[in-house]
């Protein structure tokens, strides 16, 4: 297939190498960085080796960063960063992708000529080479440091022994396992049974998840954009743990709903599929608000979207008060890393305080918005108490009409405070916290 206009022939694996160092060093996401660089290949084959270089390089790139400084004897981190980003490319195509010796280590190479680097395609050869022969040692030197044994960084791998100190390994290996692809139905569009049979007659086998009655599990990840039934918005991508916050807000036709931090607009999306509902959508950042419009509008759903800040709500809000409120808060997104595994390159312990303090400032602002008698749904991605239970303690202790309500199905994860925590992989779905916080009458 040749590229289209305006897109020259890419080697998929410099590509990939380019883009991973975006995300190493520039802080740019994977998937904005995926985004960018997969425009330049035209072969839909290139764009999904790209996506799985990038997720598992990204996946294992403490250990194999590392790696490297054992196998040169000078790092080529920063004299040639893309180099050293193309190397953890060409250990992942091995130790990651299981992919042939032979294939991976050449196809590497002939990478570090296409990024004009044909000086150091011999050390690329060599390199890989040297990590054949030596693996089992290499490996064995790598477990026994529980940073690149995991490919955690020690501060969550700390965080984590404190918080869950018996499901630590558990949740560094779910972490390091690719996320399964879950549907949500559009039930105003289609039933899930329909969609399932519809799917099997594409070759993409579904399977109804247990305890979510719009959920569909793929067997296999692929394309959804080229499923029966994407377009005409039969269905979202949307994670089980993040499907049960529908279920929690308790929703009736007529009612007054805020999504308090709305983009994407998955949540806000759900919302309307279950309910009639008089729906304002918020979100602070105006262009992912414009991305909320999008997804509703392809799934026929209308809401208020309104640009502003949650934790001043004086500048948007119109008085009228709020039967439910999602806040869907801003989080360390320590539940999601085997989704969006860019995010243990990213997330530092120093982000901690100030990600508590907004979480805080959102519970204090928005619980004046909530009509007697309604429930505000307190959710995150998280796995640390500090944003989960403790955060949900300390505003019950300082809020005297707000009172932690039963209805946190038991299936899903365990007690947590007064809220219920879903560790990585359990129930097949991402971490995530929920309380569920009802206002006097």
């Amino acid at each position: 297939m040749p590229p289209p206009a305006g897109v020259q022939r890419s080697d998929p694996r410099a590509v990939a190498a380019q883009a991973l160092d975006r995300i190493v060093r520039d802080g740019v996401s994977l998937r904005d960085a995926f985004a960018d660089a997969a425009v330049r290949l035209a072969d839909p084959r290139d764009r999904a080796l790209l996506s799985a270089l990038l997720h598992a390089a990204c996946r294992t790139w403490p250990r194999y960063d590392a790696a490297l400084d054992r196998l040169l004897e000078r790092p080529l981190r920063r004299r040639e960063p893309v180099l050293h980003a193309l190397l953890v490319i060409g250990l992942v195509q091995l130790e990651v992708l299981g992919l042939a010796a032979y294939a991976a280590v050449a196809a590497t190479v002939e990478a570090a000529r296409a990024l004009k680097r044909p000086q150091l395609a011999g050390l690329c050869n060599a390199v890989l080479r040297r990590w054949l022969r030596e693996r089992e040692a290499q490996a064995v030197a790598l477990d026994r440091d529980p940073v690149t044994r995991s490919a955690h960084p020690r501060w969550l791998i700390d965080a984590l022994a404190t918080d869950w100190p018996h499901d630590l390994d558990a949740i560094l290996a779910a972490d390091n396992t690719e996320a399964p692809l879950v549907l949500r139905v559009n039930r105003r569009r289609a039933t899930r049974e329909r969609l399932a049979e519809r799917l099997l007659d594409a070759g993409a086998v579904a399977t109804p998840h247990a305890q979510l009655a719009d959920a569909l599990v793929l067997e296999t990840s692929t394309d959804v954009t080229r499923l029966p039934g994407y377009v005409e918005g039969a269905f979202s991508v949307q994670d089980g743990a993040a499907q049960l916050a529908a279920n929690l807000l308790d929703l009736d036709d007529g009612q007054r709903v805020l999504d308090a931090c709305a983009a994407p607009g998955g949540k806000s999306a759900h919302i309307l599929e279950r309910a009639a509902v008089e729906l304002v959508a918020l979100d602070r950042d105006p262009a992912r608000l414009g991305r909320v419009g999008d997804n509703l509008a392809r799934l026929g759903l209308r809401a208020q979207t309104v640009a502003g800040d949650a934790t001043a709500p004086a500048a948007w809000w119109d008085g009228r008060p709020f039967a439910r409120i999602l806040l869907d808060a801003p989080c360390s997104a320590t539940g999601i890393l085997r989704r969006q595994p860019d995010i243990r390159l990213h997330r530092r312990a120093s982000d901690l305080p100030a990600i508590v303090a907004v979480q805080a400032a959102l519970l204090d602002a928005l619980w004046p918005l909530l009509a007697p008698g309604g429930r505000l749904v307190y959710a995150t991605c998280s796995v640390l108490m500090r944003e989960n239970a403790a955060q949900i303690d300390a505003f019950l202790a300082r809020t005297p009409d707000a009172r932690a309500a039963t209805g946190l199905p038991a299936w899903f994860g365990r007690p947590a405070g007064a809220g219920r925590q879903n560790l990585p992989g359990e129930n097949g779905m991402d971490g995530f916290f929920y309380a569920l916080l009802d206002k006097s009458s």
